[in-house]
């Protein structure tokens, strides 16, 4: 069967994370993405290691299935040439250079109009073409920083922390892509592309959802409560006898079924534990107390009693642990896939379950400017001989 994006064409300027995440997830969709990257360099991430799979680095080979590379040099005359050339032939054009780069190159909003009316254009950088801080760029770890969201991560009394993976990044390719998907709707029904812009510093004051509300409502800045939350208690890691085990307390009823489990029914009839509310003020004194219960048996133990009792738990798993468990396997979410100059390699799996149009893997992550010669040629009909030609120019 055929992606839901079958036929659509993705012109990839991205590097690094955010870009190509959205063009990855475009790609699993059924999109063609051809990747556009310096000859001879190659997106950022390809160097960025150890860990490697022959010469080819983990990062990369994590965000950048389902595409073909294209090596064009974008500082010649001639690679720019060709770049223009590309973006008449595609639906979709994604960069993240610095605001203003394409327009530089005389690709601004007249010449779309002009050129390619049809195109849907998606430009991804750190805080956008408006504000104070506008064409500045942005890096994931900085982003963190300033949008709030690490001073709500780590203990109370310990230093502000970021999360472990470039969570900023990560949520901004998704929005790309949403973004993407609601210009190619609107182009269904107008005919017309359009320019949409995703930056990390609006992504990340996004990510602060409910954290961000409190403060609108109250005025007062949140504070850090470690594995805690601001909002709900008990809802935060306990140490068992032989582990960490994670426990959510969604409400009332939730709770009194943990107070029976912890042998402790009357903690539901005390006023300072009966309501949410309640507990959130006690947050302190509730939390040892089922901290002390719980550290008497093994996680695994409390972790099938939880479940029995229905009240969300689940342990603190080390990330191979959580890559070789039952459900991921049971969702596929860890695949193989043929490399040609690594043979077989794991990667995680499709996240996106479609019935009827299914997300696919098709390709594996390429080689730096593996696919040149046939892009030129199926795109803009070139010749060998004049692929050759700007080859030896450096241009390819």
């Amino acid at each position: 069967m055929s992606g839901s994006l079958d036929g659509v064409v993705v012109l990839d300027l991205t590097r690094v994370l955010a870009g190509p995440l959205c063009t990855m997830m475009l790609g699993d969709l059924g999109a063609e993405i051809i990747k556009v990257e310096r000859p001879g360099r190659g997106d950022d991430t390809r160097s960025w290691g150890p860990p490697f799979l022959g010469s080819e680095s983990a990062y990369y080979l994590g965000v950048n299935r389902n595409k073909r590379s294209l090596g064009l040099d974008l500082s010649s005359e001639a690679g720019l040439d060709i770049l223009r050339k590309l973006v008449k032939q595609v639906d979709v054009v994604i960069d993240n250079f610095k605001i203003g780069t394409l327009e530089r190159w005389g690709l601004d909003s007249d010449w779309f109009e002009a050129e390619a009316p049809g195109v849907v254009r998606c430009t991804i950088s750190g805080y956008g073409s408006s504000g104070p801080k506008a064409g500045a760029p942005g890096y994931d770890f900085i982003l963190q920083a300033e949008t709030g969201l690490m001073s709500i991560t780590g203990e109370a009394d310990g230093p502000s922390m970021k999360l472990g993976v470039a969570i900023v990044d990560i949520c901004t390719g998704m929005l790309a892509t949403i973004s993407v998907l609601s210009a190619l709707r609107a182009r269904d029904e107008t005919g017309a592309g359009q320019r949409t812009e995703v930056t990390l510093h609006d992504t990340g004051l996004l990510m602060l959802a409910n954290v961000a509300s409190n403060h609108l409502i109250s005025g007062e800045d949140p504070a850090r409560y470690g594995n805690g939350h601001p909002n709900i208690v008990p809802y935060r890691t306990f140490q068992a006898a032989d582990g960490e085990i994670a426990i959510a307390v969604g409400n009332d009823d939730q709770f009194a079924r943990l107070a029976q489990l912890l042998e402790h029914p009357e903690w539901a009839s005390d006023p300072r534990f009966t309501l949410n509310r309640d507990r959130v003020v006690n947050r302190e004194l509730i939390d040892s107390m089922i901290q002390q219960a719980i550290s008497a048996r093994p996680r695994a133990a409390w972790i099938d009693a939880l479940d029995e009792a229905g009240i969300p738990s689940g342990p603190i798993n080390t990330v191979s642990e959580a890559l070789d468990s039952p459900q991921t396997h049971g969702r596929e979410m860890v695949t193989e896939i043929e490399h040609p100059a690594i043979g077989m390699m794991r990667m995680l799996g499709l996240p996106i379950h479609q019935e009827g149009t299914p997300a696919t893997i098709r390709r594996h992550p390429p080689l730096l400017g593996e696919h040149t010669d046939e892009i030129l040629a199926e795109y803009l009909t070139m010749t060998t001989d004049e692929i050759e030609r700007l080859r030896s120019a450096g241009v390819l």
